[in-house]
């Protein structure tokens, strides 16, 4: 069994609570193997074999039941997480990370690093999105809604410092 991290989009904003034992207790009765939270914001640590888009529709269909709604799910392996955690800040600002399920073309990333404003340094790499913003999000001219859209698909974001705690838990267990 290999590790994974799944990242949730909707867990605990919008009205949508649910409590992180639920969550675990979802993820083991879909069979996943020695299952961990860090923090109520749908971060999930497993263990599983199989294919990720396996992986994700399984997740996502458990969810769907137990949750009544729909939860989009996105999964990293540590391996893919390690050098993103490793991402050096440059004191400037927050930075957060956009998860995708697709690696956008490069007509697209264009599109979403043409988006930066003096406040606001987007950068699209692989799977992911780099948000660098120098004030606070809430007072950004971009929001998450308009990544999505301009993406054409649906993604998840993490503060840099909730990614490398789940790198951290991840190094105690292996």
């Amino acid at each position: 069994m290999a590790k994974y991290i799944a990242l949730l989009k909707g867990i605990n904003v919008g009205g949508h609570v649910v409590k992180m034992d639920r969550l675990r207790d979802i993820f083991t009765a879909t069979r996943f193997r020695n299952v961990e939270t860090l923090i109520a914001s749908g971060n999930v640590i497993f263990e599983a074999t199989g294919a990720e888009e396996a992986m994700v529709a399984k997740i996502e269909k458990a969810l769907k039941k137990e949750l009544g709604y729909a939860v989009p799910a996105f999964i990293r392996t540590p391996a893919e997480l390690t050098p993103i955690a490793a991402t050096e800040e440059s004191g400037e600002g927050t930075l957060s990370v956009g998860f995708l399920t697709t690696t956008p073309d490069p007509a697209l990333s264009s599109r979403i690093t043409a988006l930066s404003t003096p406040d606001d340094d987007l950068e699209v790499k692989g799977r992911e999105i780099y948000w660098l913003n120098r004030k606070k999000i809430s007072d950004s001219k971009i929001s998450y809604k308009l990544i999505e859209k301009t993406l054409g698909q649906q993604a998840t974001f993490r503060n840099i410092n909730t990614i490398r705690r789940l790198i951290g838990l991840i190094g105690v267990r292996s």
